[in-house]
């Protein structure tokens, strides 16, 4: 079967990565943003640009953000600290990723990769069987992929 790669980007790559690079017709291809990580993004320039990209808060990816949140010890912050407004989309990423991998939206195989330099989320994804790749290696991949 042939493989298709899909990639979910995270807020801190997003802000790493230039306005042209955002804009890229790799990231139009490849890419998806969680409805709160684009959220978070707002202030970004072009960033509106993207809004084709957003991956939806449905009923699947609340379903798969149960699953996850389970998983979250009581009174660990590492994932996310609400009280301190960090890492509100970072449960997310992972639950979209769950969500994609359990809704095949092609006649290709998605994988799914997380894009992310936040620690906590490459863990999180590694728990849950999630593939994930810094920033380098995604902008690695753009500059390949252009």
């Amino acid at each position: 079967m042939i493989e298709e790669p899909r990639y979910l980007l995270d807020n801190n790559v997003l802000t790493k990565l230039s306005a042209d690079e955002r804009s890229s017709r790799f990231v139009a291809t490849y890419c998806n943003i969680p409805a709160d990580v684009f959220y978070e993004a707002r202030g970004l320039p072009r960033i509106d640009e993207l809004s084709p990209l957003v991956y939806p808060t449905s009923v699947g990816v609340l379903t798969a953000l149960t699953e996850v949140m389970a998983t979250v010890a009581v009174g660990d912050i590492k994932l996310v600290d609400l009280y301190h407004n960090r890492g509100n989309a970072d449960p997310l990423l992972v639950a979209c990723a769950l969500d994609a991998q359990r809704s095949p939206q092609s006649l290709f195989e998605q994988v799914w990769t997380i894009v992310s330099d936040d620690q906590a989320v490459r863990t999180k994804a590694d728990e849950f069987g999630i593939e994930w790749i810094s920033s380098t290696q995604f902008r690695a991949l753009l500059i390949e992929g252009e």
